[in-house]
């Protein structure tokens, strides 16, 4: 049979494009000859007709230049009034003929031209020439008689009324061309809308013949589709499609599917029965017999065997328990050991063998009519625990389908537990009845020993228990002997490593502020110069831009004095200097630093001390400070409306917990810090008091902070012996509270109070918040004295400037010229003696300490030792600020201490004391 041609879908939509655009081009085809026909049709009416009125109008033209010509001869006697006159008398008749050429189809046209050419050459013979005769003849008398007669003008009239009644007939003849030009116009416009309508139905029609082709074709799959849905579950039914299309296709592909999901539901049923067949089987023989007639059954196999392993003195054996299709027991051999024949092989290697090209010497199956020679033979190991424990044979008249032997593999794969259980199963019924029989024979026996067997029994139990007990503790000892010896070596090791990195932190953390300082203190000074604008030569936003300068340098400045705090707390080198403080100037120092902050945010700030709050308490008065200035930057900087309050008590007695009464205190104190700003989700409370941590982490952020501030905070109570808590609630605002002891008798352990914390503290709540704190190392000098003017003081002092950096030199060249006094610089120590050596005295000296080849502690050594310059002022400036370095500056024989970056009124304020002093 010939293969029926294929048509897609994308074909037939082609054709019926390919259609419409044929009968697109037939129309245009068809049209552009009618257009064709109307332009040579309207050029012809344009060309002749205008052509047959020019040369018209020439013509009488060329009359009115005779006439014209002929009478003004006649009157002046001029000759130049012959010129259009001949002129036109040689030309008239050229534009005769052409005219009379071009009305050839019109011989009636023509006969009234030749008329007018009469009457123009009877004026010219009876009118024209004789007058200008007469008039070349000086002939007076008889020209005047002529004109008195006139026959001239009877001519010219018949003339004008010959060309008038010419025009018409040519005017009428053009209204005719144009008016037949119309109707076939509108012939052309109504066949054109026939024609669109013609190419309109046939595109209809072939898009009705294709979307019906293809519609219908998808309603008889989807009806298919239909019934086999609707038959709950039976997926018997086919998608028929008689067209060789793409639909053709998909119904190929979901007969498929619905082919290989009535495999898989085939599938399914099978292995759930066969698994159901195998309960309340008790016997391996059973269990084999069940499984061959099953498995017969659902693969259509004519005759099979069951070889289970057993272990004996040749090694494991598989033994013959079961049969299907046997005659008189006949089935295979009774025995196989491993690697011995097709089933020793499949045990020993672990894989199913398959075998389709059988042997005639194989086992014939019998049945009535005869003995029948199989076609396939099937031969799967049963595995349980990776361990072969019976082997399965099965033959077949048939070759066995990837389905049916897909259904035995999976079947096989949890039969080998079944196997197994009804092996343990047996084991232990045979086990039971052994037992059983000892017992009935032990049983007198015991019944005897009954009375010394108790005794002994308890004795022996006693003993057994005593002798375990030993044995553990023994044996613990030694396990947590040698746990504790390792963890020794591991802490010994841990606590070298953390020394080590201690030392290494500090070490960078040194050189970073030096490093950072030291370009910081360039851009403060240089920032403040340029602020104050002393020389008026900055506009107003130049100074802005010093002052946005100078404060992004500040608040980089209160980040490394952030990071360095935290560090001296981590490694537990901050020093805690406990002395009085006087908690009544508290109100209104928080009062003098934060009102403007209030109203400049428009934010309420509310004070509230208690009257029971001691006027003297014993604490570090400036980390103190630094907790509550922290706590409330934080409240105002969360706040956007609504108010900001502290709250200052002493906590009550009653509600002191057992771990605070244990600290040899005065009193407790409750600072709390409340706002009505944006609140924090409680899982956050314990993440923001973490070393750069944040309530919110995203990489976009309203406020945004380093994440110090509050772990700063919570380390500076814990040293004072307290804790801060909090309670928040996400937009209502949150309370940070500082529970703070009075260490009237010293420093106590905070581990003391951890208790207590975890006992009062409620659950912290609050987004992170930044502290902004800046640390002023003051001058030795705590009290100046009554100073003069700045002029009198620096005015002609000679300075030496001693430092590596020249940014630094430039700064601070730069301001102290401005306050008239003379500088002099110096890279390092040994330019410093040098310069002083060889130069005059100078009244007082800057220098840094970190320099190449000599430093600041050397150079400052030898000033005081070798130059013996006991009293020459030396003020030490150096960015690494780290722990006891102002006592290394001191003993190095500095006069006072300056940590980087500078501030140049407290630059100032410590050189007017020492220049005066």
């Amino acid at each position: 049979m010939e293969k029926k041609m294929r048509f897609g879908i994308k074909s037939k939509i082609i054709i019926g494009y390919l259609i419409v655009i044929v009968c697109l081009f037939i129309a245009f085809i068809v049209l552009n000859s009618q257009i064709s026909s109307l332009q040579k049709e309207r050029n012809f009416i344009i060309d002749h007709d205008i052509e047959v009125h020019d040369l018209t109008n020439r013509i009488e033209k060329h009359l009115l230049d005779m006439e014209t010509g002929q009478r003004g001869y006649i009157i002046t006697g001029e000759a130049s009034y012959l010129e259009p006159y001949n002129s036109a008398a040689s030309s008239w008749e050229k534009d005769y003929n052409a005219l009379y050429q071009l009305l050839n189809n019109n011989p009636n046209q023509q006969e009234k031209l030749e008329k007018i050419k009469g009457s123009i050459q009877d004026w010219i013979e009876a009118a024209g020439e004789p007058t200008i005769a007469l008039k070349k003849e000086n002939n007076t008398k008889e020209l005047q008689q002529f004109f008195e007669k006139d026959p001239g003008r009877q001519y010219m009239d018949d003339i004008r009324s010959q060309f008038t009644s010419f025009r018409n007939v040519e005017k009428k003849s053009t209204e005719t061309r144009a008016t037949e030009l119309d109707e076939k116009n509108q012939k052309i416009k109504i066949g054109l809308y026939g024609l669109l309508l013609f190419v309109t139905l046939i595109s209809l029609a072939i898009a009705i013949v294709l979307s019906n082709s293809i519609v219908n074709t998808i309603k008889e799959v989807t009806q298919t589709i239909k019934r086999i849905t609707a038959s709950k579950g039976e997926l018997k039914g086919r998608i028929k499609v008689r067209s060789n299309d793409e639909i053709k296709d998909l119904g190929i592909a979901t007969n498929a599917l619905l082919e290989n999901i009535e495999e898989r539901n085939w599938l399914q049923t099978n292995i759930a029965h066969a698994v159901t067949m195998y309960q309340g089987i008790g016997s391996v023989d059973k269990l084999a017999e069940k499984f061959l007639f099953t498995v017969s059954e659902m693969t259509g196999a004519s005759f099979g065997a069951f070889y289970v392993r057993e272990e004996n003195d040749k090694g494991d054996l598989f033994v013959k328990q079961a049969a299907f299709a046997d005659r008189k027991g006949d089935a295979g051999r009774e025995s196989f050991l491993i690697g011995e024949g097709l089933i020793g092989q499949a045990a020993l290697e672990k894989r199913t063998l398959v075998i389709n090209d059988v042997p005639d010497t194989y086992q014939l199956i019998a049945s009535g009519l005869g003995d029948v020679k199989p076609k396939s033979i099937f031969i799967v190991p049963v595995l349980f625990e990776d361990e072969v424990i019976a082997v399965i044979e099965l033959a077949s008249l048939h070759e066995l389908t990837v389905l049916e032997q897909e259904l035995i593999s999976q079947v096989i794969e949890t039969f080998g537990l079944t196997i197994n259980g009804v092996i343990r199963r047996m084991e232990i019924a045979r086990l039971l009845k052994e037992s059983q029989a000892m017992t009935e024979e032990l049983q007198a026996q015991s019944e005897e020993l009954q009375t010394q067997s108790e005794e002994l029994q308890m004795q022996s139990e006693e003993l057994r228990m005593i002798n375990e007990q030993l044995e553990e503790r023994t044996k613990d000892a030694e396990e947590k002997s040698f746990e504790l010896e390792a963890a020794k070596e591991d802490l010994e090791e841990k606590a070298h490593q953390l020394e080590l990195n201690s030392q290494y932190k500090s070490e960078f953390l040194a050189n970073m502020s030096h490093e950072l300082r030291t370009p910081l203190n360039s851009i403060l000074i240089l920032s403040e110069m340029l602020e104050e604008n002393a020389a008026k030569t900055l506009s107003e936003d130049e100074e802005e831009y010093a002052r946005i300068i100078h404060s992004s340098g500040k608040d980089l400045l209160a980040l490394i004095n952030d990071i360095l705090d935290l560090s001296k707390v981590e490694s537990g080198k901050l020093d805690v200097l406990l002395a009085e403080m006087n908690m009544s100037e508290l109100p209104d120092q928080i009062e003098r630093n934060f009102s403007h902050v209030a109203e400049q945010k428009k934010v309420q700030l509310k004070i509230n001390k208690a009257q029971d709050v001691p006027n003297i308490i014993h604490t570090d008065e400036k980390r103190f400070q630094q907790i509550v200035k922290n706590l409330l930057s934080n409240a105002f900087k969360f706040t956007e409306s609504g108010s900001v309050t502290v709250s200052i008590q002493r906590v009550a007695d009653h509600r002191l917990t057992t771990a605070m009464r244990t600290v040899d205190t005065d009193c407790w104190l409750e600072i709390a810090v409340a706002d009505t700003g944006i609140g924090i989700p409680k899982e956050k409370h314990q993440l923001i008091f973490e070393a750069f941590q944040q309530a919110d982490g995203a990489t976009v952020r309203k406020y945004g902070g380093t994440g110090l501030g509050l772990s700063i905070c919570s380390e500076f109570a814990k040293l004072l012996g307290g804790w801060i808590s909090l309670s928040s609630e996400v937009g209502k605002g949150s309370t940070f509270t500082l529970y703070l002891p009075s260490l009237s008798n010293g420093l106590v352990d905070y581990e003391k109070v951890n208790f207590a914390y975890e006992e009062v503290a409620v659950s912290i709540e609050e987004a992170e918040p930044e502290a902004e704190i800046t640390e002023i190392d003051h001058p030795v000098q705590p009290v100046e004295p009554s100073l003069p003017d700045d002029e009198n003081v620096f005015q002609d002092k000679r300075v030496l400037i001693v430092d590596d950096d020249q940014r630094n030199i430039f700064a601070l060249k730069t301001a102290l010229a401005k306050q008239g006094m003379t500088i002099m610089t110096a890279h390092n120590g040994i330019e410093c003696l040098e310069m002083m050596k060889n130069s005059e005295p100078f009244d007082l000296i800057l220098m840094d300490i970190m320099m190449p080849q000599m430093d600041g502690y050397e150079a400052m050594q030898k000033i005081r030792g070798e130059l013996k310059l006991v009293d020459l002022p030396i003020i030490a400036l150096t960015a690494k600020a780290m722990k006891n370095d102002r006592e290394k500056c001191l003993e190095a024989g500095a006069s006072d201490y300056i940590s980087k970056p500078l501030d140049l009124n407290q630059l100032f304020s410590v050189m007017r004391v020492w220049l005066v002093n």
